[in-house]
């Protein structure tokens, strides 16, 4: 018969065997995640874009009767050439401007036509835009020297920017390709997420994971979607009208849209120089439809984010505009996410919710 002293013994040994083993488990899965660090951010995305296209594949997966490679394949070649097409035609535009622009400049011949009076009496800037835009018609290299300092500045974020989004975009094409192999394999991954789910919250899970699906697809179409259509009718008007650099006009516009700031403050620029450069009525009517374009997301965007949502729609979209100051561009789906998934936990646990899922807890 074990005495008090072995019977202590022994569970110190228990309780140091236990501790070790949790200790080597955890290294064992920080470990994992350090290893698969690099690879989170397409595959963060190819998960975004598989739940975003999937009410798109099931039906082109009826069309092809039942095919899945197929059906992945053709929806991955048609979003990569989506993406490939407008990039190139933006990159080529932008490319072309900046080089007509440093042509012009360094040849002498750049034109700016002068400010209307009028400029110098609206309120408040007024009288500073009206005096930068004076120097910049009569003298531009004073003006480029004078402006020196904030345009170096400008310039720099400018390239910045660039650059971001050309990382973006590498990892955006590998994310479409990796959202491909998840459409085809589908089925055995929805298993095993709502599998994982119901070991997290019991029988609860599915509902969670539907929520998780409905927010993902409401942000992509209520913010991508929508900074994608105003990118697209901002850079037609503004071809159509003949406005110049209408390509990094309209990849200022994606910006704004894409980081929530109102595309307004793009348009405002164009207005003036529609004003300073056409005859009152062509560019009243051009002014008008820059403006609606550059408004038209207070209407549309409102509509696809609530839309079949479980939570209220301020929530996704206090969650989308948090995550992304928090955690970058994938912020917008992770941030709407995690907050849709408090709100609900916290609704079900004043509601009396938890009292239900501790039998399945156990």
């Amino acid at each position: 018969m074990k005495t008090n002293h072995e019977s202590n013994l022994n569970g110190e040994h228990r309780t140091i065997d236990t501790v070790i083993k949790l200790t080597l488990i955890a290294i064992l899965l920080a470990w994992c995640a350090m290893i698969l660090l690099p690879f989170i951010m397409p595959v963060l995305w190819g998960l975004i874009l598989a739940v975003t296209l999937f009410p798109l594949y099931t039906r082109l997966l009826k069309l092809v009767k039942g095919k899945k490679g197929l059906s992945a394949t053709f929806i991955t070649l048609i979003l990569l050439a989506l993406l490939i097409v407008p990039s190139v035609w933006l990159i080529s535009s932008i490319v072309g401007n900046a080089r007509e622009l440093i042509t012009s400049v360094r040849d002498h011949t750049l034109v700016m036509p002068p400010p209307k009076p009028e400029v110098a009496d609206w309120p408040i800037v007024g009288k500073p835009i009206y005096a930068a835009w004076q120097m910049l018609s009569t003298n531009i290299e004073s003006a480029i020297q004078t402006y020196r300092d904030k345009l170096l500045i400008v310039g720099d974020k400018f390239l910045g920017i660039i650059k971001s989004v050309a990382s973006s975009f590498f990892i955006l094409i590998v994310s479409v390709i990796i959202s491909g192999i998840l459409l085809a394999g589908s089925d055995k991954s929805e298993t095993s997420t709502i599998n994982f789910a119901n070991r997290l919250v019991g029988k609860t899970g599915d509902e969670f994971v539907k929520m998780i699906v409905i927010t993902i697809r409401n942000v992509a179409k209520g913010i991508l979607g929508v900074a994608f259509i105003q990118f697209v009718l901002m850079g037609g008007a503004l071809m159509l009208a003949k406005v110049p650099f209408a390509g990094l006009w309209a990849l200022a516009a994606l910006l704004f849209a894409i980081v929530q700031a109102p595309v307004g403050i793009v348009a405002i620029p164009i207005v003036i120089y529609l004003y300073s450069a056409r005859e009152p009525i062509p560019a009243t009517l051009w002014s008008v439809l820059v403006i609606l374009i550059a408004l038209c997301d207070n209407f549309i965007k409102p509509w696809l984010m609530g839309k079949g949502a479980p939570v209220p729609t301020l929530v996704i979209f206090l969650g989308a505009i948090g995550g992304m100051i928090m955690s970058g561009f994938i912020g917008l789906f992770t941030g709407a996410i995690i907050l849709s998934l408090g709100y609900k936990l916290t609704t079900m646990w004043l509601g009396g919710g938890p009292k239900e899922l501790a039998p399945e807890a156990q």
